[in-house]
């Protein structure tokens, strides 16, 4: 067993995931309380924080603004603290779907068609036909999320995702299985299947028990499991991404993959699909909340 560290959950946040990080940040610090180490939690509301003295290593539980997007990694490089996850680049990157999707393309991964809208009075795009699906830009969680199933419902569903951003992000919408990848310090975990019970795996699905089965190890053969693996790693090393992540992928019904987000600092309560392919390995809640500090005390300066 690795040795008691002085670890600071931060959890909350002001941002529209404020809900899912309280959850995330105390399955985490409970977690690390059972091992024996002395963990502090950390809510920065404001976006400004003052870390106690004795402060070893961050666990970044945040999602969404301020935590998933670079901002609090930035801060964190500033005063020389270690944190859990990816660094402020990396994190910028991903967090913006418009430029992962770049990144993505440029390193040869798939992912699907996508345009780019900066105005709710955008008309319809020249050539595409429906269904899309319509995203913000820079939010987590599916906030936001519209499925456009008609030209008719265009404008409807631009006023509703502008509520969360100021750009959008137009995709053809992928029919197929959607599935989920996690990565752990250069492993690729067992491939989560996500099967809404009715409608699309939007919001109120993703946070409402019950309403969506889960599916790991996915039913499927080994070579599509491993096109789909191999996709996922692809999007994470093109964005950056460092320790661990959780990459969204579609399937068309060919079998080819499609990757939709990575995901930088995905859900970690003890019900959220990162522990759950983890423990498909093998790895339990908290041994995967251990690794994940171990990796990030192994930047630690040896001066510190």
């Amino acid at each position: 067993m690795s040795k008691p560290v002085n670890i600071v959950v931060m959890l909350g946040g002001a941002g529209s995931e404020r809900a899912v990080s309280l959850r995330s940040g105390a399955g985490v610090a409970a977690a690390l309380r059972s091992l024996g180490h002395g963990v502090t939690e950390l809510d920065p509301q404001q976006g400004c924080f003052e870390l106690p003295v004795s402060t070893d290593v961050v666990f970044l539980a945040l999602h969404g603004s301020y935590g998933e997007d670079g901002t609090v990694q930035g801060q964190l490089d500033k005063i020389g603290v270690p944190y859990t996850g990816s660094d402020a680049t990396a994190s910028r990157l991903a967090f913006d779907k418009v430029l992962t999707k770049q990144q993505c393309v440029l390193a040869g991964v798939p992912t699907a068609k996508f345009t780019v809208v900066d105005s709710e009075t955008t008309p319809w795009p020249m050539g595409w036909q429906p269904p899309v699906v319509v995203k913000p830009v820079r939010q987590g969680s599916s906030v936001g999320l519209q499925f456009v199933d008609r030209v008719a419902d265009w404008t409807e569903a631009l006023r509703e995702a502008f509520r969360h951003d100021s750009q959008l992000l137009v995709e053809e919408r992928i029919l197929g299985r959607e599935t989920t990848v996690g990565i752990l310090d250069g492993t690729i975990l067992p491939v989560v299947e996500v099967r809404p019970k009715s409608g699309q795996f939007d919001y109120r699905n993703k946070y409402t028990p019950g309403n969506t089965e889960y599916f790991c190890p996915a039913q499927m053969d080994a070579a599509m499991t491993a096109r789909i693996q191999e996709a996922a790693l692809g999007a994470f090393r093109a964005v950056g991404g460092r320790d661990y992540a959780r990459v969204d992928v579609m399937v068309r019904s060919s079998g080819e993959p499609v990757v939709l987000e990575v995901n930088t600092l995905p859900g970690m309560t003890p019900t959220s699909l990162l522990p759950l392919a983890a423990a498909a390995a093998g790895i339990n809640y908290e041994t995967l909340c251990q690794r994940m500090v171990d990796l990030a005390l192994g930047r630690k300066p040896f001066n510190q």
